[in-house]
């Protein structure tokens, strides 16, 4: 009995060491990035100054977004979002199936304990006397092992491996996602208010011109029709004031929802010029280093490599598939016999089976995977393109978005001036009230397209943020 056991053992052992130890996957190669090497250059880009820093990848995102309130509000939306936690849940889920996709390289060993009772009736009793069988039995054993000669469960194991990888990387971008929109909605809130605050002054300032204005219609220094003019534009401006009070409270919702809670009043900015310093600029690198290093360019990476391991689980479909179903233990037909010597019993069952016609079934789920895997392919390389589409219309923007908010602040600064020379001209009667209502529409325009503008300055950086990976955890 030890003999036999100890070649049974050696047997297993052997064949362990046979298998696993290679698959028919097709070694896999990194397709070349189908980018140029170097992002766009012209009038709209910043030269000379995208390679100088840290790469965006290597900072976190405490240095990227650095005002407080921010941060607070970041750190809170990490840790009650939803999206975020689903995005944990799929990763528990995927390490949970890896686990269950190695644990098939080892044979599962089993105890099992069985007792039976059985009466033989007189009819099939050979003495002619109806007696009970009793069968008591105890032992270990291995039920259905497959010997991976041929690399298939190691092929899948490889391929669950990587879905847990892609996962791990889908987490990532919804992070970074997850702090650009609460960065974005942020922005946005403090525009609004901004806006708002805006149409109020306006609308306090066109009271006061309307009252003088009817005073002097009043004693006859000024027409109706200037009357009414003035008019217009105190209703313009509670019009305003009642569209920037509606989109307030929308981009709180929106801030509350990507937050996960409500948000303290503490933390919600007042005015967007209060703000302008609240992301910090960040260089690109070059294209190659950055694309690579992107969540969802690394996930569908990873889900090409587990289209390639499929392969080599197709490939081996070919070849014979060996399992082993054996056990040792004891048995006995008294249970108070059970341990006494003699009682030691085995059993070893091992199986080939050799596929010899499947109609072509091996053969077509083959190019299956072998068509996956080129999808998966052009997948890759559409990820890569649209990343590096995506940078280089933020990297556009970045070079010419601080000539456009300059250019716009000197044209606030001129219209400002005009509106007061204009009011100054009407007062002393040398121009129509007319000349003062498109001046000051002009200010008014010019002072909503600046906070616009701040706003894009400060939206492309976090654009950037985004396009070029994120940073690294804090």
């Amino acid at each position: 009995m030890k003999k036999v056991t100890k070649t049974l053992s050696l047997s297993l052992c052997a064949f362990l060491c046979l298998s696993g130890c290679t698959t028919l996957a097709p070694f896999y190669t990194r397709p070349a990035a189908p980018v140029p090497e170097a992002w766009p250059s012209g009038q709209a880009y910043q030269e000379g100054k995208q390679l100088n820093g840290k790469a965006a990848t290597d900072i976190t995102w405490q240095d990227y977004f650095v005002e407080p309130q921010l941060q607070q509000l970041i750190a809170l939306a990490l840790e009650n979002n939803r999206d975020l936690r689903v995005a944990a849940l799929n990763i528990e889920r995927s390490r949970a199936q890896y686990q269950i996709s190695r644990a098939t390289l080892l044979p599962q060993v089993d105890a099992t304990a069985a007792g039976s009772s059985q009466r033989v009736p007189e009819d099939l009793s050979s003495s002619g006397q109806a007696y009970t069988v009793n069968q008591y039995n105890v032992g270990l054993g291995v039920s259905s092992y497959e010997l991976d000669l041929f690399g298939r469960v190691r092929s899948l194991k490889d391929q669950a491996l990587e879905e847990f990888l892609a996962t791990e990387q889908t987490r990532r971008a919804v992070q970074i996602s997850l702090v650009s929109e609460v960065a974005a909605n942020y922005l946005t809130l403090a525009a609004d208010r901004e806006r708002l605050q805006l149409a109020r002054d306006t609308m306090e300032a066109q009271q006061a011109s309307y009252r003088l204005i009817q005073r002097r219609f009043e004693l006859g220094a000024s027409s109706e029709l200037d009357l009414r003019q003035a008019q217009t534009r105190v209703d313009a401006a509670r019009v305003d004031i009642a569209r920037y009070t509606t989109l307030v409270a929308q981009d709180e919702n929106a801030l509350n929802l990507v937050v996960g809670s409500p948000a303290q009043a503490g933390l919600l900015p007042q005015v967007l010029s209060g703000n302008l310093t609240a992301v910090q600029d960040i260089p690109p690198g070059l294209p190659s280093g950055v694309l690579l290093s992107r969540p969802d360019v690394l996930t569908a990476e990873n889900q090409l490599k587990g289209y390639n391991a499929n392969i080599g689980a197709a490939r081996a479909a070919f070849f014979p598939r060996i399992t082993l179903t054996g056990s040792v233990g004891l048995a006995s037909d008294q249970l108070s016999g059970l341990f006494n010597s003699g009682s030691k019993t085995w059993s070893f069952a091992p199986q080939i089976v050799l596929p010899i016609f499947d109609a072509g079934s091996n053969r077509a789920r083959l190019q299956v995977a072998e068509v996956d895997r080129d999808i998966a392919v052009a997948r890759y390389e559409k990820t890569i393109q649209t990343a590096f589409r995506e940078v280089a219309d933020a990297l556009a923007q970045r070079g010419t978005i601080d000539d456009q908010m300059a250019a716009q602040q000197s044209l606030t600064d001129a219209t400002a001036v005009s509106y007061r020379l204009s009011k100054a001209r009407y007062e002393k009667g040398i121009d129509s009230y007319l000349t003062v209502l498109d001046s000051q529409r002009s200010l008014y325009s010019a002072q909503q397209d600046l906070i616009t503008t701040r706003l894009t300055r400060l939206l492309n950086l976090v654009t950037l943020y985004k396009v070029l990976g994120g940073g690294a955890e804090g």
